[in-house]
């Protein structure tokens, strides 16, 4: 029942918060503060019980699963099934952590309803858990959908100026694209039902279903759709920047720490495994539009003047990363995503916490009015230093991690997509450095009497410089956590695509012989072109 107990005490938490508020507004920051320490407790502790099970099995086992029968429905049954693999375990512990970061962000800044605040916040906290971890297909929908309500009065509520056009705008781009997800998953229910004879939502038996061709296409597109529009991809991101600057703090740490990861979870997780044959043949489609989006997003961020807005087109641009990756679909890719997905999370929730912390102070988020802060506030700027190099890609930084792996991935799939790709990190560079040198280096200009970070802001801010930074010289743990659910993955896909030999061989070894097949078309001249001693194994 852990995994059960990860979903329910944020729910929990969210709804005392709500109830105890009215006797003390302090109450629902600390109730909040604790149920997530104690899922913090429960994830190391899993993370550490499973750490050699995490080594040896390979991928083939779930960590830990639960499954039940949950709604008895027409021909079949709807299961609460959970399950946690080594991807599902390092999404979760961002989850709580980030989540933690966002009670610490909203503590001075909420001052008005504050116990229906933090029971939103919980929710979306739960909801995204159990994004991570459901396993039916009609469960990942519910817990999907949960994470839109809770959002939305986020924005909508405690958000600035044009908040009630921003929430609105984030719900119907949101809810439209999940409605695509939903006939997508309605259709596979039958479709598989019909040619097995076995109707579920069971994602580990919709694994081995056998569709058509042009019906896995359009059902893959149905999944795509969702999980694009939340990640964000271009074109379909309009939605973020201006989310972003209406919401509160809080609100953009979990939207771009957390919500957008679900879209690159269920890239991951679904659309590549459920439909290996369609998303192989979208694959270039696929990356192209994830190059634009690196390129697109950076320049926007560049010709923006509002702080928030320009952090918020960042994200556009370093979740085109993911996109590439993911559709590289080899192990050095799919790494890279998994570490960018997570540095992400860290650095750029860091960098909307001190956009939130200088709103508090000079009321204005507008670079034309700011200038020459390193004096005022030292210790904000340095911490900014931090983030904004980690945002470039810095060595020795999570982040630089990430994009380096996905672009040795992307490489040895199209040289062409990788090169352009790269130019994102030349634009990075300049938006980053851009942020310093108009907020906190240059002619002040303004007279402003500063407080600088409190030890609160310090204490969360060394929390996440050194979360980056040991991402960035020492990733290994994430790696080798993620590693066997990764490879499992892979293999699915290449027994699917019919790649996959004897169970003997080094799956490693093979996925690389055969990963010129996974987006060029002419799979024939790939393997031909291979040394002879690649083209002798027996396939069955």
């Amino acid at each position: 029942m852990i995994l059960t107990w990860l979903i329910v005490i944020p729910l929990i938490g969210g709804v005392l918060a709500w109830i105890l508020a009215r006797q003390n507004s302090s109450l629902p920051r600390w109730i909040c503060l604790l149920a997530l320490a104690i899922d913090l407790v429960l994830v190391l502790g899993l993370w550490v019980q499973h750490s050699d099970q995490v080594a040896l099995s390979g991928g083939s086992d779930w960590l830990v699963e639960l499954d039940a029968p949950w709604i008895p429905i027409h021909k079949g049954t709807i299961h609460f099934h959970l399950g946690m693999d080594g991807l599902s375990l390092v999404m979760i512990a961002l989850t709580v952590f980030l989540g933690i970061v966002s009670v610490g962000a909203s503590w001075t800044e909420i001052k008005e309803r504050v116990g229906f605040f933090h029971f939103n916040l919980m929710w979306i906290v739960s909801g995204i858990m159990g994004v991570f971890l459901a396993l039916d297909l009609v469960l990942f929908y519910f817990f999907w959908e949960m994470m839109l309500i809770p959002m939305y009065f986020l924005i909508g509520i405690w958000g600035h100026e044009n908040r009630i056009y921003a929430a609105v705008k984030f719900f119907i781009f949101t809810q439209a694209s999940g409605l695509f997800m939903l006939l997508a998953i309605v259709g596979l229910y039958f479709i598989h039902g019909g040619a097995s004879g076995t109707y579920t939502f069971d994602y580990t038996q919709l694994l081995d279903n056998s569709i058509s061709a042009s019906t896995a296409k359009w059902l893959m597109l149905g999944f795509l759709v969702a999980f694009v529009v939340k990640l964000p991809a271009f074109p379909v991101h309009s939605w973020l920047p201006d989310a972003h600057t209406e919401a509160p703090t809080a609100g953009s740490v979990i939207l771009a720490g957390l919500l957008l990861k679900t879209g690159a979870y269920g890239l991951l997780r679904f659309v590549v495994p459920l439909f290996p044959d369609a998303a192989r043949d979208f694959a270039p489609i696929a990356m192209l539009f994830g190059v634009i989006g690196i390129l697109y997003g950076a320049i926007l961020a560049f010709a923006q003047t509002d702080l928030k807005r320009l952090v918020a087109y960042t994200s556009v641009s370093h979740m085109g990363f993911v996109l590439l990756g993911v559709f590289a679909w080899n192990e050095l890719a799919l790494q890279g995503v998994v570490i960018q997905m997570i540095c992400h999370g860290i650095s750029t929730g860091a960098l909307f916490i001190l956009v939130g912390a200088l709103y508090e102070r000079i009321h204005t988020r507008d670079l034309n009015r700011m200038g020459g802060l390193w004096a005022a506030v030292p210790r904000m700027s340095a911490v900014g230093m931090v983030f904004a190099m980690a945002s470039l890609g810095l060595p020795g930084l999570g982040n630089f991690v990430g994009e380096f792996l996905v672009l040795m991935g992307a490489y040895q799939v199209n040289i062409t997509m990788t090169a352009l790709a790269a130019v994102g990190l030349v634009f990075a560079t300049v938006y980053s450095l851009w942020i310093m040198q108009r907020a906190f280096h240059g002619p002040i200009q303004e007279d402003l009497k500063l407080p600088d970070l409190s030890a609160r802001d310090m204490a969360m801010m060394l929390a996440l410089i050194v979360a980056i930074v040991w991402l960035g010289l020492y990733p290994q743990p994430v790696l080798n956590t993620t590693k066997p659910a990764l490879e499992e993955l892979q293999e699915k896909t290449s027994q699917r695509n019919g790649l996959l030999p004897n169970r003997e061989m080094d799956g490693t070894k093979l996925e690389k012989r055969f990963m010129g097949r996974w987006t060029h078309r002419n799979s024939v001249q790939s393997v031909q072109s291979s040394p002879p001693e690649f083209r002798t194994c027996e396939f069955t």
